[in-house]
């Protein structure tokens, strides 16, 4: 089978298609033909050496997919050769074929095709979590999603609006928030022309929002914290601008509000039960027409160094998703 590798840690143009082996299942474990995965920020990073999980060479990018099971090894229950499923593994998923325990995989319902099931687990599972899970988003409350344009705002934004959030989509230029408008935003923020604190207190009427997400950090993230109301909540997700910020206490404590950490890769390993649960309600709602994730582009399995460039230069709008 043919596979993207990974077998020097550098750039993306040092990526390899190779042909290797296929997998094979063993107990409790599912070979499964993938039709589609999907590429996240931190593909960028895990081929650098720069992620947080550092897997041993060679290794294939990609966390998230969708195909049918090919075949099934010893004690499996529940899957099938031809069921349509969808799966997450951190990486190797860039290949033509996975083996994977059943206990990572989702049934995929029919009228959810393979490149949107794909897209769903990662930026979608992590950001369901975060506003149910963590922060308990009610409907009428307000949401500053920052990054609003890229592959987990766009989650953001749509998730939020689909809870009965006021979202108020904050990116970097006007072409990215008129993309955040067409996913459900109520109010732009223009953050490299606007002040981030100054601005939501404007849009809020001096109350502050109820809910920050931010997948940025950076220089945005204490005056994000800033414009936060009483008890308000700010969701860490992730800190694609690079740098880790640093909160004064003293600001937490005078809101009254709550800094909450998302490590959703960890949650789904300890209370797998709930991420089931939320993979249920996102099918449920890309089913009824709710959801309707926008996919950047497709590309072929041998143009993946490609895509992982798109994503690294912030040009991406929506996920973006390798066809093997």
């Amino acid at each position: 089978m043919r596979a993207c590798l990974c077998k020097s840690l550098g750039p993306p143009s040092e990526l390899v298609i190779e042909d290797i082996p296929d997998p094979v299942a063993g107990p409790d474990e599912v070979i499964v033909r993938v039709k589609a995965c999907a590429l996240n920020f931190f593909d960028t990073l895990i081929t650098r050496g720069k992620y947080q999980f550092k897997p041993e060479m060679p290794f294939s990018p990609s966390a998230e997919f969708a195909g049918y099971v090919e075949t099934v090894g010893e004690d499996v229950n529940g899957f099938s050769p031809g069921d349509r499923v969808m799966g997450y593994m951190r990486w190797g998923a860039a290949r033509e074929k996975v083996v994977i325990g059943v206990r990572d995989l989702i049934t995929i319902p029919d009228g959810v095709s393979f490149e949107v099931a794909a897209g769903l687990t990662v930026t979608y599972g992590t950001t369901l979590h975060a506003y149910r899970d963590r922060a308990d988003l009610k409907s009428g409350e307000t949401v500053a999603v920052l990054g609003a344009s890229g592959g987990v705002g766009q989650a953001a934004v749509e998730i939020a609006s689909i809870m009965g959030g006021k979202v108020i989509a904050c990116a970097s230029s006007e072409d990215k928030l008129k993309f955040a408008k067409s996913l459900g935003a109520e109010l732009m923020l223009d953050y490299s022309s606007q002040p981030l604190k100054e601005t939501l207190k404007e849009l809020t009427g001096g109350k502050g929002v109820d809910v920050v997400y931010d997948p940025v950090g950076g220089d945005l993230s204490e005056q994000a914290l800033r414009a936060t109301g009483w008890e308000g909540r700010y969701l860490v997700i992730g800190f694609a601008a690079g740098e880790i910020p640093k909160f004064p206490l003293n600001i937490i404590m005078l809101k009254g509000c709550d800094v909450l950490g998302v490590f959703w890769g960890a949650a789904l390993e300890r209370d797998p039960a709930a991420h089931r649960r939320n993979m249920a309600q996102l099918l449920e709602w890309v089913q009824e027409g709710r959801l309707k994730p926008h996919i950047h582009a497709v590309y072929p399995l041998e143009d993946i160094a490609s895509a992982l460039e798109e994503i690294a230069a912030r040009k991406v709008q929506g996920k973006v998703i390798i066809t093997p």
